[in-house]
């Protein structure tokens, strides 16, 4: 059941659902915050939260035969691909990139964070709503319409909802069908930062079975990429 917590702002709707979630909170729980003053992206990044975006997190209860956890940013990006482009008046615009972020005409429009707190996942989404903060290494858009960040919450809790609903019943191949159909086109050229530090140029050629990013080298090897932070060249 879905159930809805709105606050002026806090520090991070992950961190206080991570511990709501410790706390025994059920599924179907979104918290949706004003502002953050401590958001955070993939890797501990700082995420700033001008007033006017959507920032929110919802919690899912992991069952024994739920696919891979990770593959919850999938379920996401398809609910925030859907609820955002219920709001354009050209969703064709909208594409998905791996591994969590949500482009518009290629500049990132959202993104997605996934933090495990024990058998429970934290979904934490972020989507600009009116404002497009600068960021030093890629373009930004906004979705420059005129919903409120409550009104958007509304539609993307209840595609999510949807959508986790067909990762348990129909499992993670019609999700990563349903993802890979959303996303830019096969062949469209990457550059990848692993972890490690690792820079990795190549085509992007789907996603494996198990929902990593599938490169296509130049000398025309295949690599299956399970973490790092993907750019459009």
């Amino acid at each position: 059941m879905t159930r809805f917590v709105e606050v002026a702002e806090t520090g991070s709707t992950n961190a206080d659902l991570g511990a709501l979630a410790a706390g025994g909170a059920e599924e179907g729980l979104w918290l949706r915050a004003d502002r953050q003053t401590a958001g955070r992206g993939r890797q501990g990044r700082a995420w700033t939260s001008p007033t006017g975006n959507f920032y929110g997190s919802t919690l899912v209860r992991l069952r024994p035969s739920d696919p891979a956890p990770a593959s919850l940013s999938l379920v996401a990006g398809v609910a925030l691909h859907e609820a955002a482009g219920a709001y354009l008046a050209d969703p064709a615009a909208l594409s998905l990139k791996w591994p969590n972020d949500l482009l518009l005409a290629g500049a990132k429009l959202a993104g997605i964070l996934l933090e495990r707190v024990e058998q429970a996942v934290i979904v934490g989404i972020g989507v600009n709503l009116a404002n497009a903060p600068d960021l030093p290494d890629r373009p930004t858009a906004t979705l420059a319409s005129a919903v409120s960040p409550s009104d958007f919450a509304q539609t993307l809790a209840a595609a999510f909802a949807r959508w986790l609903g067909r990762w348990r019943g129909e499992g993670l191949t019609a999700i990563r069908d349903a993802w890979l159909a959303r996303a830019h086109g096969v062949g469209t050229a990457l550059r990848l930062h692993a972890p490690d530090g690792e820079a990795i140029e190549g085509l992007f050629d789907g996603l494996a079975e198990d929902g990593a990013l599938r490169l296509r080298l130049a000398d025309g090897r295949g690599r299956v990429i399970h973490a790092g932070d993907v750019f459009l060249i």
